[in-house]
């Protein structure tokens, strides 16, 4: 939408309802491109609006009322609703945040803002997760894939078998290569993840392995039977990522819920549990496992290689310096025969002497 009279007028030139003018501010500033973003950003805008409407709010309509006075009440609220547990602090930080962002694109300067949405609610973020996964039961998530199956939902129903098996992010398993993963996975045992993959991942500059095990094979021959004929991955040649998100993916998710799964994320997590109990013989962290007191080398390393599986780098799993990291890495070298299969490719490739297990700490395993 071309601005009315250069930001001058109501909502700054974006028409006269201001949750409307945020969304179409944002499709200017990101050029109509980055659909998750706008779509993210805009949500937590309509947050804003509802509550400039309420109550508790200014009772505005229009974004050229709104000063930090405004923001510092709606932070206010936020931290009310955190304190009274309806709000996490994470999505706290993230409306304030996309606030920010919205009201930049609207004004075309950054005049109008909250500095620090930590500091503003008073409290900082955590990404440690410290619920269990849903989807964790492969049995239950069979029978999720079929109830969607029987709906008409054939490719959601591939979308979760691949996620849980694989541990990919939605929107790369919506993107995969189907073809290339086919031919890797019976060549070579094991298939690179590169396709959809968050910061342009190649997979030749950053390869990510995982094991091509029963389940990952199947997982990968119902998805190329639910792939539209003439097409490498689930979207049809015609259909574009924005589309297959509104038109195939969302209409399923109240079904996802039923089953008891609150989001794909949660297959990713459920993913890195079964992984860290494959690798290190005990539960996970969140599952109440306690090998990060047990052996604290062997818990380090099955973090990096959990978060090397998963595409994560400077994870909040194992969070040192490159320097410090291959330093930890010799000295967690020395880790039990029957399980050096997995360490294939890692820096520590040599044993060293066993770390000192005196101290441990609660962690809790996550997967962004």
């Amino acid at each position: 939408m071309a601005l009315v009279g250069r930001r001058e007028g109501r909502n700054f030139g974006y028409g006269r309802q201001m949750s409307y003018a945020g969304r179409q501010a944002l499709e200017d500033l990101f050029a109509d491109g980055h659909f998750a973003t706008v779509k993210a950003h805009s949500d937590r805008w309509q947050a804003f609006v509802r509550w400039c409407r309420s109550e508790e709010g200014p009772g505005y309509n229009d974004a050229r009322q709104i000063d930090r006075q405004t923001l510092n009440d709606y932070a206010a609220y936020l931290r009310q609703q955190i304190q009274q547990g309806e709000l996490g602090v994470a999505t706290a930080q993230n409306r304030l945040s996309s606030v920010n962002r919205t009201l930049a694109a609207l004004r075309g300067d950054q005049d109008v803002r909250i500095a620090s949405p930590s500091q503003a609610l008073g409290q900082q973020r955590s990404s440690v997760r410290t619920r269990a996964p849903d989807g964790q039961d492969h049995q239950q998530m069979r029978r999720l894939a079929e109830v969607l199956g029987e709906q008409q939902h054939d490719r959601v129903a591939a979308i979760v078998l691949l996620a849980r098996a694989t541990g990919m992010r939605l929107r790369e398993a919506i993107l995969a290569d189907l073809p290339r993963l086919h031919r890797e996975a019976e060549r070579l045992g094991r298939i690179n993840i590169q396709d959809g993959t968050k910061g342009g991942r190649s997979g030749s500059s950053a390869p990510r392995w995982v094991v091509a095990n029963e389940a990952v094979k199947a997982a990968l021959q119902l998805v190329r039977q639910a792939s539209p004929t003439g097409s490498r991955n689930l979207p049809a040649r015609n259909e574009s990522y924005a589309i297959f998100l509104y038109q195939t993916v969302l209409p399923a998710r109240e079904t996802l819920h039923a089953h008891g799964l609150k989001g794909f994320h949660e297959l990713r997590a459920a993913y890195a549990c079964e992984r860290y109990e494959q690798l290190t013989g005990h539960a996970a962290p969140v599952n109440g496992g306690h090998c990060y007191c047990i052996d604290r080398g062997l818990d380090q390393l099955a973090r990096q290689q959990i978060s090397w599986s998963l595409g994560i780098t400077g994870s909040m799993w194992f969070r040192p310096t490159l320097e410090v990291e291959r330093d930890q890495a010799l000295r967690y070298g020395a880790v039990p025969e029957r399980r050096t299969d997995w360490l294939e490719g890692h820096p520590a490739t040599t044993s060293t002497a066993s770390p000192n297990h005196a101290s441990c700490h609660s962690t809790a395993m996550a997967a962004r």
